[in-house]
This record gives C-alpha cells, sequence and structure tokens, in this order.
C-alpha cells in the first residue's frame, strides 16, 4: 500500500458565515491569536509525513498562495534589522520538504466538487482531505494518528466524533460496528440527516484519507441541493465496493466555521500562546 504524500485542502468557500471579513479576505486566513487556520492545518498534515499540499481555491483566495509563498522582501527588511526571531517565524510558516500545489475550483459545486478538482495532481494515489475549518488541537496531531492507521489498514478513513442530537442536521452522519480501541468499521453514511431520522450521533469532522477511487464515484455522483456535489453521497458509494473504517480522533475539536468554536478556540490558544498566555489568562479570570 503506498505511503500517505498527498493532503487536499478545499479552500474555495465564501465563508458567508464570517461575513463581512470575509467579503475580501479568505476564512481560512483568519488567525487563531497570531497564525490564520490553513497553516495549522498544512502543520498537521506535516506532522503526519505528507509532503504534497494541494489547494482547491476560488476568487479571492490569492491570500493563501502569498502565505505560502516565499517573501523575499519581508525578509530581507526583517534580516537588515537583525530581528532574527521573527525571520524565523516568516520561513517556517511551510514546513521543510513540502511542496504547495493550487488547483482553481471554476464553481462552488460543493465538497464533493472540490475533492474531485484536485484528482489531475493526485493521480492513483492514496490521499488526506483536511478542512481548515475543524481546528483539531491534538497530540500527537489527529492526522498523524489516521496515517498511522492507513498504513496498517490500507482502507478510506473518516475522522468521527459524537455530537448532540439536536446537531445532526450539520453533519454526514455514520453507522458502524462496535469500536475496537479507536477504530470501527462504517456501515453507512447519511448526509445531514434531521435529528429525528438520523441513524447515530456519530458525526464526520473535517479529516478524511480516502483511496482514489473515490474519483470515479464522485464523477457520476448526482448533484444534490444547489447543485452541489456530496462527498457523503460518494463515500456512500465507496462502502459498497470497499471497507472503511471510522476513527474517534484524539484531542479537541473546534469548529472555527461557527463564531462561537472560532472565539473558544482563540480563547484556549491564546492562554497557551508563549508570548501573551500568562498575561491573557490572567486578563481572563480578572473579569
Amino acid at each position: 500500500m503506498p505511503r500517505l504524500r498527498k493532503a487536499v485542502f478545499p479552500v474555495a468557500g465564501f465563508g458567508s458565515r464570517f461575513l463581512p471579513v470575509t467579503k475580501a479576505s479568505p476564512k481560512e486566513m483568519m488567525p487563531i491569536v497570531d497564525k490564520p487556520l490553513i497553516q495549522y492545518a498544512v502543520e498537521e498534515a506535516a506532522a503526519a509525513g505528507i509532503t504534497e499540499m494541494i489547494f482547491v481555491t476560488g476568487r479571492n483566495k490569492r491570500a493563501i498562495e502569498d502565505h505560502f509563498d516565499k517573501a523575499h522582501e519581508l525578509e530581507t527588511e526583517l534580516e537588515r534589522k537583525g530581528k532574527e526571531a521573527l525571520l524565523a517565524q516568516v520561513r517556517s510558516v511551510l514546513p521543510e520538504k513540502v511542496s504547495c500545489i493550487y488547483i482553481r475550483q471554476p464553481e462552488p459545486l460543493g465538497l464533493g466538487h472540490a475533492v474531485l478538482c484536485a484528482q489531475p495532481v493526485v493521480g492513483n494515489d492514496p490521499f488526506a482531505v483536511l478542512l481548515a475549518d475543524d481546528l483539531i488541537d491534538a497530540n500527537p496531531p489527529a492526522m498523524a494518528r489516521m496515517a498511522q492507521i492507513f498504513e496498517k489498514e490500507g482502507s478510506s478513513l473518516l475522522g468521527v466524533e459524537e455530537v448532540p442530537h439536536d446537531q445532526t442536521q450539520s453533519y454526514g452522519i455514520v453507522t458502524i460496528d462496535k469500536m475496537q480501541g479507536d477504530m470501527a468499521r462504517i456501515h453507512s453514511i447519511v448526509e445531514k440527516p434531521r435529528p429525528a431520522d438520523a441513524p447515530s450521533n456519530l458525526a464526520v469532522i473535517g479529516r478524511y484519507v480516502l483511496t482514489p477511487r473515490i474519483f470515479e464515484l464522485l464523477a457520476h455522483v448526482t448533484p444534490g441541493a444547489g447543485g452541489e456535489i456530496q462527498l457523503t453521497d460518494a463515500i456512500a458509494e465507496l462502502l459498497v465496493h470497499e471497507r472503511a473504517l471510522a476513527v474517534r480522533l484524539p484531542g479537541r475539536r473546534f469548529d472555527c466555521g461557527s463564531k462561537l468554536g472560532y472565539l473558544q478556540a482563540t480563547v484556549e490558544f491564546g492562554k497557551r500562546h508563549p508570548e501573551v498566555g500568562g498575561a491573557f489568562t490572567r486578563y481572563l479570570e480578572s473579569r
């Protein structure tokens, strides 16, 4: 089984829940203290041994490319002023031995379509999908655990966690065999069921490892509401042909696609920040 070396980051969405700040700036560039969401996701992938970062972008996403590009003028200026610590931070934005590839999604036709856009680069290799909205605070990182399982099992993997029953309509929901440690075989998956119709409260979150068979299935998925191609529908078909496993991920997930989750992540990461964490914690405790 080939090792996991490629990761897809679907970053073409409008980020409408954070308007007006996302009107001209990508939601993936929103910072948690001083590091953008997309950088956390790239660092997580790199920690799993992934070396090819494939970004599926759209209009107004140039800031993502600029963020991971080399900034010659900035580095020269920091070096001239002797700001070595800041220079090191700028140079470490992109992990060593990692390359970035950018593909344009011409229309916002859903997560499944975004993944399908990556096929020319992914080819016949297995690949990870990371949604930067889901910031997972875990040690070891969540994708590192998934890569470890993939190397042993060779099956598609879906990161999962239990959610309140009244929130099932916001997630893909799976049914599984009994958990063996932190993983279990998936029987079925359904996209955003109403609480009354949900077969469980085990939700798929923004971490996947997929075999290339998914591309063939995505190409034939019938578009759903709004003309979108749902990744969940292709995974449901994949289950007919291949085994797939649910992986209960380590650590805590912050839903940074919501304002509340974003604020919670900012507070928790801010309290641990090496520069301001102590003062920020004291401030919070004084309120």
